[in-house]
């Protein structure tokens, strides 16, 4: 489970129409008749229009300043193996997105009115999305752009030589394209992969739009609040502030697991993974304490993240999370995302 959430910018300042965003969702229902469409949701309501979404939104921004984002994007991303428990992928995102967002709302140090915060104090429009591209930020796009970079100045010599600028053979050249297409590191159904290239396989998502103010326009409710869940004194009492993440990104998988019956791994927890940036010789240990199958599911996992895993295990638990962590701190480029499991 992949799990993030940003306050939605433009350059430097934040947006003040949440247009651009909603229109950038719109993009997988350019071209397909209305009945095909997905359209938002919230709460309570299927079938939502884009229109409503930016309407509602903008006019719930009351006394937000220019430096204060109006709202923020959650996005949620099951991996591979979370999907395959999904009958219906967007039927069941669509009720797994309306249970998250009661944990989300719990996971506010808030009061409304000398009350806990529900969900039915919040404003949220959500969008199951069925395909994503290779972007350029992308391990794969990454590790292929000095392939990428040779094949296209070979490719420009190629049309000097059409055109009587140069000289050369232009069979010699197509055969070295040929040699650097197949060298390049990550392919997919024998392409090299390319920033904008359509991923291969289910590739479904959740994007959540939640407004930075309550329902009722009055009480700002921020997930990108510094204070994890604490008290300020003001006005000669006690009030609660803050947001906690650790809380509702686990609260997230808690939820995942209850609603589809899914068997989560030890390497698939948020804990597990946090632990591993924070306490990698922690997280070996544990690794190691685990029981003979779910510690070979567990290494398979971890391959597939991308993780080093040493062939010959040392006998030393403490030698083995070292050992890998040096590879890591060497400059190994591994997607690890403290808001995330990633796997």
């Amino acid at each position: 489970m992949y799990i993030t959430i940003t306050p939605q910018k433009l350059g430097k300042s934040y947006g003040k129409s949440s247009a651009g965003f909603v229109a950038y969702l719109e993009k997988e229902n350019q071209g397909l008749e209305q009945e095909e469409k997905q359209h938002f949701f919230n709460q309570y309501g299927d079938e939502i229009f884009a229109e409503e979404v930016i309407k509602e939104i903008d006019g719930n921004t009351a006394k937000l300043k220019s430096k204060e984002p109006k709202f923020y994007s959650i996005t949620v991303s099951p991996s591979k193996y979370e999907l395959k428990r999904l009958e219906n992928s967007t039927a069941d995102l669509k009720k797994y997105t309306r249970e998250l967002m009661k944990e989300y709302v719990k996971s506010f140090n808030r009061e409304i009115n000398g009350r806990a915060v529900t969900v039915n104090d919040i404003m949220y429009y959500a969008k199951i999305e069925h395909q994503r591209s290779f972007k350029g930020t992308d391990i794969q796009v990454r590790e292929n752009q000095p392939y990428a970079s040779k094949i296209l100045q070979l490719q420009r010599e190629i049309r000097k030589i059409e055109r009587g600028e140069a000289q050369g053979k232009i069979d010699h050249l197509k055969m070295k394209i040929d040699k650097l297409e197949k060298e390049a590191p990550h392919h997919q159904d024998g392409m090299r992969i390319v920033q904008g290239m359509q991923k291969a396989g289910n590739q479904s998502h959740i994007h959540i739009i939640v407004s930075r103010k309550d329902a009722s326009n009055s009480v700002s409710l921020s997930p990108g609040s510094k204070y994890k869940a604490s008290e300020v004194e003001m006005h000669g009492r006690k009030v609660g502030r803050g947001f906690d993440r650790d809380k509702f990104f686990e609260a997230a998988e808690k939820t995942f697991d209850k609603s589809f019956e899914y068997n989560r791994n030890f390497t698939e927890t948020y804990k597990a993974r946090k632990e591993f940036v924070k306490n990698p010789n922690v997280y070996f240990a544990a690794l190691m304490k685990l029981p003979a199958n779910e510690k070979a599911i567990a290494f398979k996992l971890i391959h597939k993240t991308g993780i080093p895993v040493i062939p010959n295990i040392p006998i030393s638990q403490a030698q083995l999370a070292l050992r890998i962590f040096k590879r890591l701190r060497q400059g190994l480029d591994v997607a690890i995302k403290s808001s995330s499991i990633g796997i």
